[in-house]
């Protein structure tokens, strides 16, 4: 097993009852070709050698991210919150729609990508009168960026990833500030291969996330769509994505410095 050096192998207090057997059972099929195990002690000392599970027999924080029914009762940071407001800026009841996202990893990446895309205005671009529309920013953006934050947020902070969506950008802002010896520009070039959660990206990598590795995403996200800005917020402890979004009808909305 992994040493509880990174934040997602520390202990919690769910034991492996707490396992999502359905989904668990998914994803035992449907990436290792293997049934689930009938036993509990076969069962721990799988999860176990998967690092999701410490020597104790409790889950670690990614066993319960990823496979736990309702990991936000063990870890309520894992919750997403959404919202949308009118104008540019976030002020006391200026939202029109605010949401939480909870469950496993893969649901609350689901539900909050869901949430963007609701926001986004639909064009055309190119395609029959008759096509359904495209996001006004390619989903393949937000699916990369919303991987990011769900793999490598610092868990340790008793605060949720944030998703602001205004007329003119749309921000996700992430507790934790990037590692040291990281920066922005350098995960702007794939030049980052330092992992803060080790275990959650290993499992995101196996198809569990639309995540395909270190660095990979960002650089991918800026390739469909230049217009992101990264602000990493050391004193705060906060990083963010600023995605802007395209004018309409002639409109110029500009992102805050």
């Amino acid at each position: 097993m992994l040493p509880c050096s990174h934040t997602d192998a520390l202990p919690t207090t769910a034991g492996i009852d707490k396992v999502d057997k359905l989904r668990f059972q998914d994803f035992l099929q449907g990436a290792l070709k293997r049934n689930l195990p009938e036993w509990p002690e076969t069962l721990t000392r799988l999860l176990q050698s998967m690092n999701l599970a410490t020597d104790s027999g409790v889950l670690n924080l990614a066993g319960v991210l990823l496979f736990a029914e309702r990991p936000e009762l063990v870890a309520p940071q894992c919750v997403v919150k959404g919202a949308r407001y009118l104008g540019n800026e976030a002020y006391v009841g200026g939202y029109t729609d605010n949401r939480d996202f909870s469950g496993p990893l893969r649901k609350v990446f689901d539900d909050a990508l869901a949430f963007i895309l609701r926001y986004l205005h639909k064009v055309q671009a190119g395609r029959g009168v008759n096509s359904p529309g495209l996001p006004e920013v390619p989903e393949s953006v937000f699916e990369e960026l919303l991987t990011n934050a769900l793999v490598h947020r610092d868990y340790l902070l008793n605060v949720p990833i944030q998703i602001f969506i205004f007329d003119n950008r749309v921000e996700i802002i992430s507790p934790g500030h990037l590692l040291n010896g990281v920066t922005a520009e350098k995960i702007m070039e794939g030049n980052s291969n330092i992992a803060r959660n080790p275990i959650l990206a290993s499992y995101a990598v196996k198809g569990l996330l639309p995540y395909r590795g270190q660095g990979v995403g960002i650089r991918r996200a800026l390739k469909s769509w230049p217009d992101i800005a990264f602000v990493d917020n050391r004193e705060e402890r906060l990083f963010t994505a600023r995605i802007r979004r395209p004018g309409i009808m002639g409109e110029t909305r500009g992102l805050p410095d």
